[in-house]
């Protein structure tokens, strides 16, 4: 499917790898918003980007600024009811590549699972942290794929089982093992070995809103 400009010339672009009557399926950049901020710098976002070409597009799920990759946006409010639920009863299986720091003791193509519960650091928000006494359950399916050696690296797929807030920076984090250029969970030396957070939201798969039919939608990372 080939990205299309939304709007009259002179608009940002907006990459839609998906569209049709019920949905949009964007391929959202580091660096923008998902959807308006406080302040008037903060209004640039994925959302009215999309809405510029589709005035009944609406959120359903977000991104965080840092990370890349798919996002999916409803047409309408019934189809945006539908997805929502979808994505609450953990029907939309979500998929992301993420270079993370050093070598992980694990074979690729070996899975495991990260089952680690996670809680607002309220006095440090927005930062998340693991809490066993009062966090929330988060679980994550760790894949790796390859060992980056030149740059002292992992190239991992994670697949968030739940969707708590920073869920795969946190994780990867607590392993020991924090994603490159992540100025939240990383130290300088780590932030300092990419110029973005190498986080991209990498696959989709979800049934369609109105004919039930499987979608599955994909887009590679640019690290």
């Amino acid at each position: 499917m080939t990205p299309v400009s939304a709007g009259p010339a002179g608009d940002e672009l907006l990459t839609v790898l998906y569209a049709d009557n019920a949905l949009l399926v964007l391929d959202k950049p580091a660096g923008l918003l998902s959807v308006p901020g406080r302040g008037e710098d903060k209004q640039d976002c994925l959302s009215k980007r999309a809405q510029t070409r589709y005035p009944d597009a609406l959120i359903v799920h977000r991104l965080d600024m840092a990370t890349s990759g798919l996002i999916i946006m409803a047409r309408g409010p019934d189809n945006q009811r539908r997805l929502s639920i979808a994505f609450a009863e953990r029907q939309v299986r979500k998929r992301y590549v993420a270079l993370v720091d050093g070598l992980l003791l694990q074979d690729a193509g070996t899975t495991r699972t990260i089952d680690l519960p996670i809680n607002v650091d309220w006095p440090n928000r927005p930062r998340q942290v693991i809490d066993f006494a009062s966090g929330k359950a988060s679980v994550t399916n760790l894949r790796v794929l390859s060992h980056e050696p030149s740059q002292v690296a992992t190239r991992v797929e994670l697949e968030p089982l739940t969707g708590r807030s920073h869920q795969l920076r946190v994780h990867m984090q607590a392993m020991g093992h924090p994603i490159l250029g992540d100025t939240l969970y990383a130290s300088p030396q780590v932030q300092s070995k990419c110029a973005r957070l190498a986080l991209h939201a990498l696959s989709l798969e979800l049934l369609h809103p109105q004919s039930g039919r499987p979608l599955k939608l994909h887009s590679p990372p640019e690290f």
